[in-house]
């Protein structure tokens, strides 16, 4: 069916014709601006102030022009047939670090060291593939807390703008409590039962107006399961002056936090230090089982303003085809090439 988006812009259809009644005749002692083809461009009757050889076929595309001007002007709008979304499914956030630290290169890609960065990207991506029938947000986080993303279906979206984000954009400190905050108040109106936080992180709370623990009891408190993914590798080798050097890049990860987060919100707190865990890891959590949902449905809608304004386009440049002052020049050129009359050719 086709709706109107504004459909009060119909009260403007009679404004020429009151135009035409009420306002007073135009004469041509009265033009502010002289010009010497006065009486071809406008070809008025001073006296009756009508034009004096509008055709029928002018008048009719003036019409026109008005009438598709005005419908556009509604916002006329297809509204397809109701569409039923899936029944089934969590509302499940993603909260994702993106600190300074996810640039460390402690995870090796084949002969490789990558991000860890990359690595959440590839992984966390695929997951949001698989969870086909739940609603998807993403967080992402540094010094602050940003929704990239609310609740929805449209997962190739979700992924897409986690394949997208730059590292450090969010700031380069840790504010895991304003993170588990944000994300409570996102799942605050979804229903109890299913709502699921999936927090990654790879180093500690170091920033932020609420602490992680504070966060975790109004999350707690809200019913939202909180699973925490601690990342990144213990062993890195470091470039010395004489020799490599080992060292944990994992040092600041605040696995104790982590844990009493899950603990007291009913998630577990799980460990990966290498691409292949945090993979299995997300495979694990992908095995959650759905839960039932009131049904619901929407309807695809679609903008159909642009049809009648190409039409009030094209008879205008018809209507401007037509005038009087066109069809004289091109007359008037006409007249003006040489033609032979013998052989009825122009002569070039």
């Amino acid at each position: 069916m086709i709706e109107l988006l504004w459909p009060l812009a119909l009260l403007a259809l009679p404004l020429p014709l009151l135009a035409y009644w009420l306002l007073p005749v135009a004469r041509q002692e009265d033009a502010a601006l002289q010009v010497p083809f006065f009486r071809i461009a406008a070809q008025y009757n001073v006296t009756t102030g009508q034009p004096n050889n509008t055709s029928l076929l002018r008048r009719l595309l003036m019409v026109l022009i008005w009438l598709a001007l005005i419908s556009s002007a509604t916002q006329p709008q297809y509204i397809g047939d109701p569409v039923q979304l899936p029944s089934n499914g969590r509302d499940l956030m993603m909260a994702v670090d993106i600190s300074g630290s996810m640039g460390t290169e402690d995870m090796a890609v084949g002969n490789a060291m990558v991000t860890r960065l990359r690595v959440v990207k590839a992984v966390v991506g695929d997951f949001v593939e698989r969870r086909v029938g739940d609603r998807l947000g993403l967080i992402l986080f540094g010094s602050k807390a940003y929704l990239q993303t609310p609740l929805t279906f449209d997962r190739n979206t979700v992924r897409t703008l986690l394949l997208e984000t730059p590292l450090g954009i969010a700031g380069g400190k840790t504010a895991i409590g304003d993170a588990i905050g944000l994300a409570v108040k996102r799942l605050q109106s979804r229903p109890a039962e299913s709502r699921v936080l999936i927090l990654l992180t790879d180093g500690q709370n170091n920033i932020g107006e609420v602490t992680p623990l504070q966060a975790a009891k109004i999350a707690a408190q809200e019913g939202v399961k909180i699973y925490t993914i601690g990342f990144g590798a213990e062993e890195m080798q470091v470039p010395g002056l004489l020799f490599n050097r080992t060292v944990n890049p994992s040092a600041e990860l605040d696995s104790k936090t982590l844990t009493e987060i899950a603990e007291l919100t009913g998630g577990t707190y799980q460990r990966a230090r290498s691409a292949a865990e945090l993979l299995e890891i997300y495979t694990v959590l992908d095995q959650l089982e759905p839960i039932e949902q009131d049904q619901e449905t929407f309807r695809p809608i679609k903008s159909l303003f642009y049809w009648p304004l190409a039409l009030a386009l094209l008879a205008s440049v018809l209507l401007i085809l037509t005038h009087p002052v066109v069809v004289s020049g091109w007359q008037s050129l006409f007249r003006r090439l040489p033609y032979n009359t013998t052989k009825g050719e122009s002569i070039r």
